[in-house]
């Protein structure tokens, strides 16, 4: 562990805020720090394991398919393992919760593919959960294993390329950019990339390129340039006394209340009242389409208006890991005997799927550093719904807590 001292997040490079499109830079990536301790690994140890952390264009079949065969390809010889970390519709605030079972969980990360910018965006975060996802994951990253090697994807999606085309750089690529740039993380802007592309007239969005979920040319776009990333980082040959070496990061956090110690904890460890139960393999009761990892799991039910329920945990942050389907409700939350808050459980998607979506209630909790002071988050089945619900459901597959390390 390798800290910088005296760094503050006011020395953090700035990020720019406007852009002239017209404008092309040498090449869509940015190079920062050191991809060094991966390759090391891969071409004189042998072996490796890649981790591919994001959304539903991480989960589905393409570049990070395409990704893998290419560093197969680099190091024939070498044992990798890949692992497909994405679950669709998940962006950094669910990303850093889950990061200790699904990044570090599989053992030692050599490198570390990271992409949350369309979720972020589209799942409506604020420019602060922007922020404290990212830096959740990255941070976490540094601290538990200071020699992973991590790059940041901003992937292209249609209200991104306005943004760009307005001469606007996006809000979420402005603060995932101030993450990578505070910890020194190299990045990959394919969002720039494609705008600028499409407008020079070299390919089109829908003939092309499809939707933000690309189509095969697409992904083959997003791992060439990923490739020309490698060739940049990797250069020059290893010197005789390379070694792996830690990553230096900024003692100070760019936010307070990011989510650096995300945890999923287990639905079992509630007090239930009445009108509550844990489904031991939830599914929906009628034909509704689900993701990966929220359904046939343990999930903490309730459709009782008026039913209560308490968990008591440690820790700076605490939330809800929900499927919010059709008859997704709205709960009446507080912290400690204080006031009851509302959290509306459905989204825009409800109707569509029962959508996994993150909801931290409470952040930033007022605890000294390391104080472990125990809360209680009680929470309660509100009468009211949304107009546009079918019921008061509230289903649980995992509580979160942001434990302060």
């Amino acid at each position: 562990m390798v800290l910088l001292a005296g760094c503050t997040p006011l020395q953090s490079q700035r990020i720019a805020t406007t852009i002239d499109i017209t404008q092309r830079p040498d090449d869509w990536f940015t190079m920062r720090g050191s991809l060094d301790n991966c390759r090391i690994r891969f071409e004189r140890d042998k072996v490796g394991r890649v981790v591919f952390l994001g959304g539903s264009i991480t989960h589905m079949r393409g570049w990070r398919d395409m990704t893998a065969k290419m560093l197969q390809e680099r190091f024939p010889e070498t044992k990798f393992e890949f692992i497909d970390a994405g679950i669709p519709s998940t962006g950094s605030t669910p990303g850093a919760f889950r990061f200790e079972r699904d990044v570090l969980g599989h053992g030692r990360v050599d490198l570390l593919f990271e992409e949350a910018a369309v979720n972020d965006s589209t799942n409506f975060r604020t420019p602060t959960e922007m922020t404290r996802g990212y830096e959740g994951i990255i941070r976490h990253a540094r601290l538990a294993q200071p020699d992973m090697d991590v790059i940041t994807m901003h992937f292209v999606a249609p209200w991104l390329m306005e943004d760009y085309n307005a001469g606007k750089v996006p809000v979420v690529v402005q603060r995932h950019e101030q993450v990578s740039a505070y910890y020194d993380v190299p990045s990959i802007n394919l969002a720039l990339e494609v705008t600028q592309r499409i407008n020079a007239g070299e390919f089109e969005w829908k003939k092309d390129f499809r939707d933000l979920h690309p189509s095969p040319f697409g992904h083959k776009l997003y791992t060439s340039t990923i490739g020309r990333l490698l060739d940049t980082a990797w250069s020059q040959p290893l010197t005789p006394d390379a070694k792996i070496t830690p990553h230096e990061y900024p003692k100070r956090l760019l936010d307070d209340a990011s989510y650096y110690g995300g945890r999923l904890v287990d639905v079992r460890e509630a007090q239930l009242g009445k009108g509550w139960k844990v489904d031991p393999s939830w599914k929906p009761a009628k034909k509704a389409h689900t993701r990966p990892g929220f359904v046939d799991v343990p999930m903490l039910v309730s459709e009782t208006p008026g039913a209560v329920m308490k968990f008591k945990f440690t820790g700076n942050a605490v939330g809800l890991f929900v499927a919010a389907g059709e008859d997704a409700g709205i709960i009446d939350w507080r912290l400690d005997d204080g006031e009851w808050k509302q959290q509306n459980l459905f989204t825009e998607w409800s109707n569509q799927l029962h959508i996994p979506w993150a909801y931290v209630l409470a952040a930033n909790i007022d605890d000294a550093p390391g104080a472990n002071t125990m809360h209680t988050l009680e929470v309660r089945i509100s009468d009211q719904k949304d107009d546009r619900s079918a019921g008061h459901a509230c289903r649980i597959v995992h509580f979160l807590v942001n434990r302060d390390k």
